[in-house]
């Protein structure tokens, strides 16, 4: 007994495969299906890092901007009166803070401001006036949440379906694993490697385009 197992871990041992498998060649040399979903894998992470790359540097350019533009709003003194000179110089330099949610606001509620002023409103129509600043104000930040979230969609859907094409070409390759044992009629490891670890490429590439 002791003899046969013996012979049996020789003979696994010794016996190699004529050339090592490289997932390149076992991608290359997967069936259709495999390698249409790897695509859409490939192509979901590729625009997956693609976006996380934009959004870093857009959102990082939104704090700095939106910093200097509260260091000029507030002029350094909190208790400073606002008067129609100073909201005017703050406008004049809204191109400084270009890439800034906050001056976006502030140009909008100062362009419906002025509207108001020229139209003449006050006494009994003032608390409408100020609505009317306000709901510009809404508008405006609604465009710029709306601007920040652009294609933050996507990251969503490949977070929710990538895992599971990814699971769909597992399934696949595991089916061509039983599919080759029958046609071969041997469950050994040349028969079954291919189709294993293209279900297990499958698996990570799926993996790495949900997980950021």
């Amino acid at each position: 007994m002791q003899e046969t197992l013996l012979a049996h871990l020789v003979t696994l041992n010794t016996h190699q495969p004529d050339g090592e498998l490289h997932p390149l060649d076992l991608v290359l040399g997967a069936s259709f299906v495999v390698q249409a979903v790897m695509a859409v894998l490939i192509f979901m992470a590729l625009m997956t890092f693609w976006i996380m790359g934009v959004k870093y540097v857009r959102f990082t350019r939104v704090r700095k901007e939106s910093e200097r533009f509260l260091e000029a709003f507030w002029d350094g003194e909190s208790g400073k009166r606002w008067t129609t000179s100073r909201l005017e110089g703050i406008y004049d330099r809204l191109d400084e803070f270009e890439g800034s949610p906050l001056a976006a606001q502030f140009r909008a509620g100062y362009v419906e401001l002025a509207r108001v002023l020229s139209e003449g409103g006050s006494g009994q129509e003032a608390e409408g006036d100020i609505e009317s600043v306000e709901r510009a104000m809404r508008r405006a930040s609604r465009g710029e949440i709306t601007r920040l979230e652009a294609k933050l969609t996507f990251l969503s859907t490949t977070g929710a379906t990538a895992p599971f094409i990814g699971l769909f070409g597992t399934v696949w390759g595991i089916m061509q694993s039983f599919i080759s044992i029958h046609g071969s009629g041997s469950a050994s490891l040349d028969v079954v490697a291919p189709g294993i670890a293209e279900a297990l490429i499958a698996t990570a590439m799926g993996l790495v385009a949900a997980i950021p």
